[in-house]
C-alpha cells in the first residue's frame, strides 16, 4: 500500500496470529519490487489492542484469508469497520524446490498488488 499509494493513509499490517517471523520467500519477492519486509514485524488483531492501536480508528480492514475475514467481521460487531476480503492464493506449501516456492510467493504478491489496484486504482507513486 505504502509503495503505490504512499504514507497519507495509515496502514496497519495484522492477522489471527502471530507468526513471530516474517517468512524468508515474502522477503525475498518483496523485496524484488523495491518493498522492505526483513524488519517487518507481524502482529495479530489482539497483540494491536494490547499494545495501543485503536482498532475502532481504522476504518477498513482487508483480509486475505477467510480465516482473518471470519475475525475481522467478528470485530463489526463492536467497531465500524468496512471488510474487504481478498482471496489471496496461500503460498507457503506450494513448491519443492526454491524457484517453484518463490514464483508461488511472487503469484500471491501479484495477487495483492492486482486487488490493490483494483480498489484504490492505478498507483500514484512510481512502483
Amino acid at each position: 500500500m505504502k509503495k503505490f499509494y504512499g504514507s497519507d493513509t495509515y496502514v496497519q499490517s495484522a492477522g489471527c496470529y502471530n507468526d513471530l517471523e516474517i517468512d524468508g520467500f515474502a522477503i525475498a519477492v518483496c523485496e524484488e519490487i523495491g518493498v522492505e519486509l526483513s524488519r517487518h514485524r507481524s502482529r495479530s488483531f489482539d497483540e494491536m489492542a494490547r499494545y495501543g492501536d485503536d482498532l475502532s480508528s481504522f476504518d477498513m480492514i482487508v483480509a486475505l484469508s477467510s480465516a482473518s475475514q471470519k475475525r475481522a467481521l467478528d470485530l463489526t460487531k463492536f467497531y465500524h469497520l468496512t471488510v474487504d476480503y481478498w482471496p489471496i492464493m496461500d503460498p507457503t506449501g506450494i513448491g519443492e524446490t526454491r524457484e517453484t516456492k518463490l514464483n508461488a510467493y511472487r503469484q500471491a504478491r501479484d495477487q495483492i498488488i492486482d486487488n490493490l489496484q483494483r480498489r484504490f486504482g492505478p498507483p500514484v507513486l512510481e512502483p
